[in-house]
């Protein structure tokens, strides 16, 4: 590919049992896409659902891709490789700020952030969401950290190896003069209140009307697969016991610093 193509923006949302917050999560992004890919990986929820009635109502934008495992999420960005495309991955918890999306589209495609490999924007990493007061409550990123996932495809070649899902792990090959160091850590700049690229991050909430009533921390897809005798005997104690499964991870990165209450109401806008 060229740069002769227009630049870009192209989502992937990777989504297990994710119907509580899977709609608004893909409904603020796909203005803010080109192209939006729902990688549906067997949910058993209303996700399916869901995604299906998006893609009906945005037909030009979203598709969705029914997938056997998280890995395939990965494949399907791998071919931007090269091209002036920007790549979005928002997950099934992850609520952005659309209107901050339209203003980060803007300067994106301007070529304002052209050398950067990824930005990564502010962060409410999220133990409630009051839809009647328009307010969420959780832990800032800073001090927390960051963990939105937008990447310029540009800057590499490629992408492959021993990948598990879409951005995790494998090898990325940039092209010369460019290396991961290039990362715009703009929520350190900014704070919650100025930021343009701002995320409420579900991660202490349930996702899925499956979920149980104490399944506030669910496992992220690298800890759902790894392996190891100590793992193991953490899940088969998990379901010995009826409890649901958590993340220490999410625990040890995403729960830093005072809890704060937001305004949200930009992130719920009016049908």
């Amino acid at each position: 590919m060229s740069d002769s193509i227009a630049p870009r923006i192209v989502g992937v949302t990777l989504v297990r049992n994710e119907d509580i917050f899977v709609e608004r999560a893909i409904r603020n992004a796909i203005p803010f896409c080109d192209r939006l890919i729902v990688a549906d990986h067997q949910s058993m929820d209303d996700t399916p659902k869901i995604a299906a009635a998006l893609a009906e109502e945005f037909p030009e934008k979203v598709e969705v891709v029914k997938i056997a495992s998280a890995r395939e999420s990965h494949t399907m960005i791998t071919g931007y490789a090269g091209s002036p495309t920007w790549v979005f991955a928002v997950d099934g918890d992850e609520i952005y700020d659309p209107t901050g999306l339209a203003h980060l589209r803007t300067e994106i495609l301007s070529g304002r952030y052209d050398e950067w490999w990824v930005l990564f924007g502010n962060v409410l990493n999220c133990t409630a969401i009051d839809p009647a007061e328009k307010t969420a409550t959780g832990y800032l990123a800073p001090p927390c950290r960051s963990m939105t996932k937008l990447y310029n495809f540009r800057l590499i070649d490629g992408w492959d190896g021993d990948y598990t899902h879409v951005f995790a792990n494998g090898t990325i090959h940039f092209k010369p003069g460019f290396d991961a160091t290039r990362r715009l850590n703009l929520h350190e700049q900014l704070s919650w209140e100025e930021s343009h690229y701002r995320c409420l991050h579900t991660c202490f909430m349930r996702r899925s009307s499956l979920d149980k009533a104490d399944a506030t921390s669910r496992p992220n897809v690298s800890e759902s697969v790894r392996g190891g005798a100590l793992n193991r005997l953490r899940k088969l104690g998990n379901r010995l016991v009826g409890r649901s499964p958590s993340s220490e991870w999410k625990l040890e990165k995403y729960a830093r610093g005072p809890l704060v209450t937001v305004d949200a109401s930009n992130f719920f806008p009016p049908a």
